[in-house]
């Protein structure tokens, strides 16, 4: 809990520092005010710091939970704990899952037991980037267990209910069925 205190407050700073930036920036060109503050590269730089405290805090709970995962170029974490026999998930095919998220302390956030299967086409959109990437891992008939660093998730925000903002989740999923769109 102490390291996520810790980026929170560094993003709550960012936060402020993005809104302070951009307040009122017409005013201050239309007064003649030269503008200095964050570039572009600054802005760069913090993000990279966050991805890598975040990647940080998912070595450290893999470390203390003892769960041997993979990691993917964007960040996902991953293990197949059971290898499907079905059909290779690709883009295009239309995913119906059982899952639970939940942060990392244990938290559930949702289930397929309260909320019923996530069904999605994949390469759509409209599910968290991190999932897509980590069904296309899949067959139908596996199971899983993912980590999501925020980006790959519910970014900056959360979901204004039930996932805080900048929270690293844990999905565990069951690719119940693979089909075509049509």
């Amino acid at each position: 809990m102490k390291y996520y205190w810790g980026w929170a407050r560094l993003s709550l700073l960012f936060l402020l520092l993005a809104v302070s930036a951009c307040s009122n920036s017409q005013n201050r060109k239309s007064a003649g005010v030269r503008t200095e503050g964050i570039t572009r590269e600054d802005y760069i730089e913090i993000n990279r710091q966050r991805v890598n405290q975040e990647q940080d805090l998912i070595v450290h709970y893999l470390d203390t939970t003892g769960l041997k995962m993979q990691r993917t170029a964007t960040g996902l974490w991953y293990r197949i704990t059971e290898e499907g026999e079905g059909e290779k998930i690709v883009t295009g095919k239309i995913v119906a899952l059982n899952y639970e998220i939940r942060l990392l302390d244990g938290t559930l956030c949702y289930s397929s037991d309260e909320d019923g299967r996530k069904v999605f086409l994949v390469g759509q959109g409209g599910v968290e980037s991190g999932l897509e990437e980590g069904v296309l891992l899949l067959k139908q008939g596996s199971k899983a267990t993912f980590l999501m660093p925020p980006h790959l998730a519910h970014g900056l925000m959360g979901d204004d209910d039930r996932i805080p903002a900048r929270a690293i989740l844990r999905y565990e999923v069951e690719v119940v069925e693979v089909k075509n769109k049509n």
